[in-house]
């Protein structure tokens, strides 16, 4: 098997080109042509031809293709669907704002934590993406937009910390000087509340934003619609929470779908109110999109307004996400589960007429 070295830092790529013979300079020169988007050896110019063969036996690269391009016609929301060397595919979505260009980007292909308002969790996991795969979401995003990318959030299919080695050293590589360099004050990083994961995230005080899927302030709700929290509970996420905001300093944001007659009650709010105040907590409030095999609606707008003035008057800073890209199935899963129902039926279709 090659390598793949494109998930490889610039003093590992020296120690591999030492060890070939080669001098350890070359080592920052390919780096650069790797992070720059260049798929082929070949096109590493200042290299000499001797060590671009060497290369090409002993790593592999791999270039994403576009499966599917959306652009929205409502505010230019960009959303991707990648394929991946392996034939699977992810989701990426690049969004405009005024302080500059988002992408979230996906951790895994598909998702085990069983969400049940989510379109990603339908099938499961099929596996992780490796930390060049997820730089690529970002590299090659940026590259065919012509958008050039300023932050990045880790809220597109699959959970981070369940995936946590991978995601930690595509980190340390989208934030390396010599690649592009995105500060981690410029990541978000998304969570369904895995907290056993918690403190080895504080432990590398990255000063990245953790946001935390809450989506329910009390075990029987969020229990329902968020198989993770069995096990573990908001008790021992809020004490996680504190832990980690004592340990980095750094504020929590909790994100929290509204959903009609699910979580958006006086009664929540009110518990919402309590939690996020004990952790010093930011709330961002997300109408629900609609995914056609779940049976949830959005909140009403006379529910939403209720539930922020309960947790603003409460003393909570409170926030509702704009929905962008609504016109191009922006919503997380959607547009890979819609491949996924298509290969099926052209395959039903194809066996019928074999039979």
């Amino acid at each position: 098997m090659k390598k793949d070295i494109l998930s490889l830092l610039p003093g590992e790529i020296e120690e591999e080109l030492v060890a070939l013979g080669e001098p350890k300079f070359r080592a920052e020169q390919v780096f650069s042509w790797l992070h720059r988007g260049v798929r082929d050896f070949d096109e590493m110019t200042n290299l000499p031809r001797s060590l671009r063969e060497k290369l090409r036996e002993r790593f592999a690269l791999y270039r994403p293709k576009v499966l599917k391009k959306q652009v929205s016609q409502l505010d230019g929301t960009i959303k991707y669907l990648w394929e991946l060397r392996d034939g699977n595919a992810v989701e990426t979505v690049v969004m405009q704002y005024k302080h500059g260009n988002t992408v979230c980007v996906s951790s895994q292909v598909g998702c085990r934590q069983g969400c049940a308002f989510c379109a990603s969790t339908i099938g499961g996991l099929v596996r992780n993406l490796e930390p060049s795969e997820i730089l690529d979401e970002v590299l090659f995003s940026q590259l065919d937009s012509g958008r050039e990318i300023s932050n990045i959030v880790l809220m597109g299919i699959g959970e981070p910390l369940d995936n946590f080695d991978n995601v930690m050293r595509f980190l340390a590589l989208v934030n390396h000087p010599k690649g592009l360099n995105i500060g981690m004050r410029h990541i978000s990083l998304s969570t369904c509340g895995l907290i056993e994961r918690f403190e080895d995230l504080a432990e590398r005080d990255l000063q990245l934003t953790l946001s935390v899927s809450l989506h329910a302030p009390d075990d029987e709700t969020r229990s329902k619609i968020m198989p993770a929290n069995r096990g573990r509970g908001v008790e021992a996420l809020m004490e996680a929470c504190r832990k980690y905001y004592d340990k980095t300093g750094r504020r929590i944001s909790f994100e929290y779908a509204m959903i009609d007659g699910v979580n958006d009650t006086e009664k929540h709010a009110r518990l919402l109110a309590k939690e996020a105040k004990s952790v010093a907590a930011h709330v961002n409030l997300i109408p629900l999109n609609h995914v056609e095999e779940r049976q949830f609606k959005p909140s009403t707008a006379g529910h939403m307004k209720a539930f922020i003035r309960i947790l603003e008057e409460s003393g909570v800073n409170v926030t509702v996400r704009r929905r962008l890209g609504s016109d191009v199935d922006a919503s997380c899963g959607q547009l890979r589960r819609k491949m996924q129902k298509s290969s099926a039926g052209s395959a039903e279709e194809t066996a019928r007429e074999d039979s």
